[in-house]
């Protein structure tokens, strides 16, 4: 490599790096996995730096790459599968005696991301990725959810948007009315909802986590709104409605204390904890990541993802020693 081409290399890591959050938060809205953003952006960085020399900076450098990562995305979501959630894909069930391991190995499933606990991130982060809006962007086209997430939340104006899409600003304007029509019961009010940062969020999260440590019933069931809804992907069975959350929580799940051991975390700008069950050998494994939906009357949903390989992407240990709390 001359000196030249490692100038120019060093330039280019250097102005895009600030950047480098965003992307991967973009690409998990249009993906719905962080494995699959994490791609993307180096996908996207790779396609950049191809096309370094002939940046003339016509746009921003900002706008210039959310252009060629949205179509890394668009381009990646024609032979994948969109992922969703139980609650997409069948109604609410009533038994809670069902198999618990009959997981849809078939079936695509949204992942949560990890937070950054950068002021910056923070906002980026809680920006369109919760996970009742992640859910609700897959069920759009992939050109319908490029053109509402760079229009609506990366702020992009409706020319850019056309541009990056290779198409015209009224086609643009056109599949954002038919995309915000989509979106607009995806989630609570934003005036319900209780930040991660609230007290009140604070206080919810650390009674789930001492309900499940020493099986408090009523504690666990009196943080639950009326119309709570809990899924535990990839298992498809899912319940809705405090009777029958409670009863598969109670009968199922928070059996005797002592079986749970829970971290507080976060995910998509929300609330989460990490759950490790204790084995026949005195050690709590990974089991699963909790993803709460505080609100101000109460928890309104728990997406518990059964997914032990996401332990490592958020920084969590895959197994605690007996003991520790």
């Amino acid at each position: 490599m001359s000196v030249a081409e490692s100038l120019a290399e060093k330039d280019f890591a250097e102005l895009t790096q600030p950047y480098r959050r965003e992307l991967l938060v973009h690409c998990y809205r249009m993906l719905g996995s962080p494995h699959d953003a994490e791609d993307l952006v180096q996908e996207t960085l790779l396609r950049a730096w191809r096309g370094w020399a002939g940046f003339e900076g016509r746009s921003s450098m900002r706008t210039w790459l959310y252009r060629i990562a949205t179509n890394a995305c668009l381009n990646a979501l024609e032979s994948r599968e969109r992922r969703v959630l139980p609650s997409g894909l069948l109604a609410p069930s009533e038994d809670e005696h069902f198999d618990v391991e009959a997981a849809w190995a078939d079936s695509t499933w949204i992942q949560p991301l990890p937070d950054v606990s950068t002021p910056e991130a923070i906002m980026l982060d809680r920006s369109g990725t919760r996970l009742a809006m992640v859910a609700a962007l897959q069920t759009l086209s992939a050109r319908e959810r490029a053109a509402v997430i760079l229009h609506d939340v990366v702020k992009l104006t409706s020319a850019e948007v056309a541009e990056a899409l290779d198409t015209t600003t009224a086609a643009v304007n056109s599949a954002l009315q038919r995309a915000r029509g989509r979106l607009a019961e995806a989630e609570p009010h934003e005036d319900e909802i209780v930040e991660p940062t609230d007290p009140a969020c604070r206080a919810a999260i650390e009674a789930y986590v001492e309900a499940f440590h020493t099986a408090d019933i009523p504690m666990l069931v009196g943080l639950l709104r009326q119309d709570v809804s809990i899924e535990m992907p990839p298992v498809p069975t899912w319940f809705a409605g405090i009777d029958d959350v409670a009863g598969f929580l109670t009968s199922r799940v928070v059996t005797h204390a002592g079986r749970w051991h829970l971290l507080p975390t976060s995910a998509n700008g929300q609330p989460a904890a990490a759950a490790y069950v204790l084995d026949s050998e005195g050690v709590y494994r990974a089991h699963g990541l909790h993803v709460l939906t505080v609100t101000r009357t109460g928890i309104s949903r728990i997406v518990a993802f059964r997914d032990t390989s996401l332990f490592p992407v958020f920084g969590l240990p895959r197994e605690v020693l007996t003991g520790v709390r």
